[in-house]
Parts: C-alpha cells; sequence; structure tokens
C-alpha cells in the first residue's frame, strides 16, 4: 500500500490499517482521525500537523518520525516505538502512552495533560516546557530526561525513576511521589 491509497481508502470510509508498511511516508497535514493504524509501520515518516485524534497506534513502529504540531489528543499509542520522534508542540491530551518506548524523543513544548506514561521508557527525552499537569506517570523511567520548565503539577510519579533528570523551573506542585527515584540534591518544595 502506498500513501495515496492509504488516503483514498480513508476518504472511502475505511478505517483499519493494521499492519500496513509504510516507512518513510508523507503524511504531512493528513487527516486520519480515528483510524485503526494497530502494529503499523511508520518508522521515520512525516505527519508533521497531522490530525490523528481518537486513533488506534498501539504497538506502532514510529521510530524517527515527525510529529510537529500533530493533533494525537486521545490516542492510543500502548507499546510504541517512538524512539527519538520529533513530537515538538504535539497534542497528546489525554492519550495513552502506557508502556510505549520514547528515549530520545524530543517533546518539547507537548501538550501532555492527563495523559498516561505509566511503565513507558523516557529515558533521555527532551519533555522542556511540555504541559504535563495530571499525567499518570506510575513506574516510568525518565533518567536523563529533560523537564526543565515543564508543568508537572498535580501528576503521578509514584516510583518513577528521575535519575540525573533535570528538574531545573519544573512545576511539580501537588505532584504525587511515593517511592520515586529522585536526582542526587533535589529537594521538593
Amino acid at each position: 500500500m502506498n500513501v495515496k491509497e492509504l488516503l483514498t481508502r480513508y476518504a472511502a470510509g475505511e478505517r483499519s490499517f493494521n499492519g500496513i508498511e509504510l516507512p518513510e511516508a508523507d503524511l504531512r497535514g493528513a487527516n486520519l482521525g480515528g483510524v485503526d493504524f494497530g502494529r503499523v509501520n511508520l518508522e521515520g515518516a512525516n505527519l508533521t500537523g497531522a490530525s490523528l485524534s481518537g486513533a488506534n497506534l498501539s504497538r506502532a513502529n514510529l521510530r524517527g518520525a515527525k510529529l510537529h504540531r500533530a493533533n494525537l489528543s486521545e490516542v492510543i499509542l500502548s507499546g510504541a516505538d517512538l524512539r527519538q520522534a520529533a513530537l515538538t508542540t504535539a497534542n497528546l491530551n489525554e492519550s495513552d502512552l502506557s508502556g510505549a518506548c520514547l528515549n530520545y524523543a524530543d517533546l518539547c513544548d507537548a501538550n501532555l495533560h492527563m495523559a498516561s506514561l505509566s511503565v513507558a521508557n523516557l529515558q533521555g527525552a527532551n519533555l522542556s516546557g511540555a504541559k504535563m499537569g495530571g499525567v499518570r506517570m506510575w513506574k516510568a523511567d525518565l533518567q536523563w530526561a529533560d523537564l526543565s520548565g515543564a508543568d508537572l503539577s498535580e501528576a503521578n510519579l509514584s516510583e518513577a525513576n528521575l535519575t540525573g533528570a533535570n528538574l531545573n523551573a519544573t512545576d511539580m506542585s501537588e505532584t504525587f511521589m511515593t517511592g520515586t527515584i529522585m536526582p542526587d540534591g533535589f529537594i521538593h518544595q
């Protein structure tokens, strides 16, 4: 399947595209709301400005994908591979990223309000300036992540690992942190 065929079939009302292979696809600005992309291979694809609101991308391969300004609100990304993906200013409001791999992903200024990142791997991820109020990050691995200037108010970081994380100017008001591993010298105020 190619991009043209995908968009034609989507426009005709088809929504299930489980397991398709579209690495390096150019889907900039595409409207694919509610699409079922479970286990799809979009490694290195360009989805800048695309709308995938309400889509299923569970266990999808989005490694190195460009998702700048993409609308991923209420998307299921559980178990997805988003290593080194570019998600700057993306809208991930209320999305499910539980168990996802986001190592070295760029989520600078992304909206992750009320998202679930439980048991997600975010080692070395850039979350600077991210809006993460109410996010659930139980047992998340945030080692060496950059959370500078992020809003983590009312977040659940229980049993998360923040070893070496940058928490400079991070809003952690009313953050739940039972069993959380914090960076050396961190003092919660």
